[in-house]
């Protein structure tokens, strides 16, 4: 017997005459009429979608009501089968339309409750999106060049891949010169390398503006190295003074009021002797204050440039001197913020850039 048009429940035919049949096809059909009504009453009385999902697996799983029913069919007579198969199939039906009718009813619910619960209230004020902000690098480097400016410095740049003879030779680093030891490179073609420093773009101004000059640059150099305090790329500031009867003392004097400017008037400083190959003679600066918790620090290398370094360039040392000095931007922000892994500043972590 089929559906009647319209109606959304199957009906239960008559299959079988009352009281005939085998024992275990009446015991079948009894039970398939005792169990069924209740089954569909306990969907529909099911409070929550996964509630419903427990009735479901009572009756239609693998090990439910009707599963069994099915299994207990082998035991009637082939004659026997279609008539409970039938009744048993209708039956389903009846469930399962049960069982996606409260469905159907639970998840409308659940729906509306959700609008409800996420629903927005035009009246109050609205959010104001999180602004953002300049990189501490980017907040560092600014702070270098406006301080730099204020003395007379020009801003100038260069190329991040550089051959060897900017790189190393013109700077008086030969290819067999141990400086170049201290300097792990990448190399990308033949002759040609990332620059390990910025000291390139000095020389490259040198070569192209006419002396005096007073120049200063920022930028990213790469390097083979990597711990808490060393990344394989990073950022340096360098510069560079060309002009008649330049000394030490107008490097000191240049370099002490940036130190101060950048750190405070408070700070202290001192030159030691050093070593760089583009520069004789050559000395560090370190400092000394409670940003640096009392003791001394290195935070720039610095130095007269080397008479070779000048001639590469193409002027006489008889006529012109000069100093130059390299910093590390990631250096010098992490001693003024306490930073103490700089791996921080390339991590992209927001919790820590946004203390900045």
């Amino acid at each position: 017997m089929t559906t009647p048009e319209g109606s959304g429940t199957p009906t239960s035919p008559t299959l079988t005459p009352a009281g005939e049949g085998s024992p275990e096809l009446l015991a079948l059909l009894a039970e398939i009429a005792a169990k069924v009504p209740p089954a569909c009453e306990r969907f529909a009385e099911a409070k929550d979608l996964a509630q419903l999902e427990e009735f479901r697996i009572e009756v239609l799983g693998k090990k439910g009501v009707l599963t069994e029913m099915n299994a207990r069919m082998g035991a009637l007579t082939p004659t026997e089968k279609p008539i409970a198969g039938k009744l048993l199939n209708n039956h389903k039906a009846q469930v399962i339309h049960a069982l996606n009718a409260r469905k159907d009813a639970l998840e409308a619910a659940a729906l509306a409750n959700s609008l409800q619960a996420e629903s927005v209230d035009v009246t109050l004020p609205g959010v104001r999106p999180r602004s953002g902000h300049l990189h501490p690098i980017t907040q560092t480097t600014l702070e270098i060049v406006k301080i730099f400016q204020g003395m007379g410095f020009r801003v100038e740049s260069g190329p991040e891949i550089e051959t060897e003879w900017f790189n190393f030779e013109a700077l008086n680093v030969p290819a067999d010169h141990p400086a170049r030891d201290m300097q792990d490179t990448f190399y990308t073609e033949r002759n040609c390398v990332l620059r390990t420093h910025t000291s390139p773009t000095q020389l490259r101004s040198m070569m192209r503006i006419a002396p005096p000059l007073a120049v200063i640059t920022t930028g990213r150099v790469f390097r083979c190295d990597s711990d808490a305090t060393h990344s394989p790329m990073f950022h340096q500031m360098e510069g560079l003074y060309i002009d008649r009867k330049v000394s030490m003392a107008h490097l000191k004097g240049v370099l002490n009021e940036f130190i101060r400017a950048y750190y405070g008037p408070n700070i202290k400083t001192r030159f030691r002797p050093s070593f760089f190959p583009f520069t004789e003679p050559s000395a560090e600066l370190d400092i000394q204050s409670d940003v640096v918790r009392g003791g001394w620090m290195e935070v720039l290398g610095c130095g007269m440039v080397h008479p070779t370094v000048l001639r590469n360039a193409g002027l006489d040392p008889a006529e012109w001197s000069g100093f130059a000095f390299g910093l590390g931007i990631d250096r010098l922000a992490m001693i003024k913020y306490g930073i103490n892994d700089i791996r921080l500043l390339t991590e992209n972590d927001m919790r820590f850039l946004r203390q900045f």
